[in-house]
């Protein structure tokens, strides 16, 4: 292993470097966009029995015992029911940003691997077959050339390697994040769509 990446030069540790910081925000999106902890189960059906000005507190409680965006969204909009309803939906809306961005929060250093794993790789191609053929005179047979330019291509096989599975991962938690906030929207509109007609039938 070590004689593989000592084989692919100063770039192959950059790359190492980067697939490792792929995998690690690989793994935290993944926990991290859980539907479930975006939309708690419990949350949800507690917002399902919500129908009336008196299951607000109930609904109050469970946003609290259930941290997560749909939770801050339900509180948000909650907190400002004695407002208009435009300037509520705008809090919401304010809101549901920063929870978008919360939850995309990492995706960029996905797509930087995207980026620049195979431009690393190909750099490392480039210096490998430079070195080889600055010291070509020396080598001894159609062998020691054949190796040099094997391990010339390393780097660029690694750098592949890295930036495909970054891809797929960034691809999926993207559109993740949109169905999560696209689930999060609907029942937000709902929400308010429900208690503001009950105050304009109680007045």
């Amino acid at each position: 292993m070590w004689e593989f990446i000592n084989d692919g030069g100063p770039v192959m540790y950059l790359l190492l470097a980067t697939s490792l910081m792929s995998l690690t925000f690989m793994i935290d999106r993944g926990r991290a966009l859980r539907w479930n902890r975006a939309i708690p189960d419990d949350l949800l059906r507690e917002l399902e029995r919500c129908r009336s000005q008196e299951d607000l507190d109930q609904l109050n409680r469970a946003c609290e015992l259930n941290p997560s965006p749909l939770g801050r969204l339900l509180s948000t909009a909650m907190n400002h029911f004695d407002w208009p309803r435009r300037e509520n939906a705008d809090a919401l809306e304010t809101q549901a940003r920063r929870e978008v961005l919360a939850l995309e929060k990492g995706l960029v250093f996905l797509e930087i691997a995207v980026g620049i794993a195979p431009l690393l790789g190909l750099v490392g191609a480039v210096h490998g077959l430079i070195t080889m053929f600055q010291d070509f005179g020396s080598l001894a047979d159609n062998s020691d050339l054949a190796r040099g330019i094997a391990i010339a291509l390393n780097t660029t096989l690694v750098g592949l390697l890295i930036a495909i599975p970054s891809l797929i991962a960034w691809s999926y938690y993207n559109k993740k994040v949109e169905a999560i906030a696209t689930e999060l929207e609907s029942l937000c509109d709902a929400f308010l769509r429900h208690f503001y007609r009950l105050g304009e039938e109680r007045s």
